[in-house]
């Protein structure tokens, strides 16, 4: 039995998969995807994957790429894969992970619910997710199928090392994420901080302060994903006001919709920003405000380690 796992992407993750098939293990996996004049999409899988262990990487990036994902892991197990690992570099409904108001729909768990509809290989399915905004999201999956949680807390504080040394103060956005924050700068024995928050309506915030003394030093501000960039732009205020000389930005998921590089960059408050390749928008920025770290190696090792499981 060939022990290696055949590797397929999303038409949109073909970046990462290229980068992975480069270390051992893997052999390549290949999909023939088109188009109809009428809008209505093709998939064809070309790679017998008969009784064999398969990888599909794929983003929820925009619901066609889900219904991308969707229909080839069905395929992938009608054509008789023995596992299947789906890994997912960005999950894109984490900001519907639960309701506020009467009658929202939850979509983090209808897009779950979708995913465990797809039918099960013959030694289960496993849904790999990376830095989840919300970490209740695996409990959303349902049946048989099995939820891995990776986190790129190795990637982000060798990036802060190489940024600052271990000489910084590290901050988040608000209290949400402290002590995610704080569970980092434990690590790097070095100071953590955020900002307070008062809610002043349902979709304003004023923020009031800083919780530690920032004053001349660097600040490297972490979130888990960058969208906008309005939430980070107060922060890196709050931060330069209280003294900060330098403000560097790390973030597992650059978002960054058009626009949103131009305006952190012009706001003058941030020295670089730094995003993994979890969402190929970050790749197709190109400019030097704005750096691109890879998880390439951290979806292999998770995928190799958990082969035997």
């Amino acid at each position: 039995m060939n022990d290696k796992s055949i590797l397929f992407s999303t038409q949109s993750y073909a970046y990462l998969k290229q980068e992975i098939l480069l270390k051992d293990g893997f052999e390549e996996g290949q999909i023939e995807c088109k188009t109809f004049p009428d809008g209505e999409h093709y998939y064809r899988i070309l790679t017998n994957v008969e009784y064999r262990e398969v990888t599909l990487i794929g983003g929820t990036i925009t619901d066609k790429d889900t219904l991308e994902l969707y229909d080839v892991a069905c395929g992938l197990v009608e054509g008789g894969a023995r596992k299947l690992n789906i890994v997912i570099p960005f999950y894109a409904y984490s900001t519907m992970e639960r309701a506020v108001k009467n009658g929202e729909i939850i979509t983090a768990k209808t897009r779950a619910r979708l995913l465990s509809a797809i039918p099960q290989a013959y030694f289960g399915n496993r849904i790999i997710f990376i830095d989840l905004h919300a970490e209740g999201i695996p409990h959303y999956l349902e049946g048989g199928t099995r939820a891995v949680h990776i986190y790129a807390k190795s990637i982000i504080i060798q990036t802060a090392i190489n940024i600052a040394g271990k000489d910084f103060v590290m901050a988040s956005t608000d209290a949400g994420r402290a002590k995610w924050v704080e569970s980092l700068a434990n690590e790097m024995q070095v100071e953590a901080a955020f900002v307070y928050k008062r809610r002043l309506s349902g979709s304003d915030t004023k923020l009031t302060g800083v919780n530690a003394d920032v004053k001349n030093k660097k600040v490297i501000i972490y979130d888990d994903m960058i969208r906008t960039g309005g939430s980070l732009l107060q922060a890196a205020k709050a931060y330069k006001e209280a003294g900060a000389a330098q403000i560097y930005v790390l973030a597992t998921h650059g978002v960054l919709p058009e626009g949103a590089v131009s305006k952190l960059k012009t706001s003058g408050l941030i020295e670089k920003i730094v995003v993994t390749n979890t969402h190929p928008s970050a790749l197709a920025q190109q400019d030097d405000f704005l750096e691109v770290v890879s998880v390439g190696d951290l979806i292999a090792e998770k995928l190799l380690a958990i082969r035997s499981l």
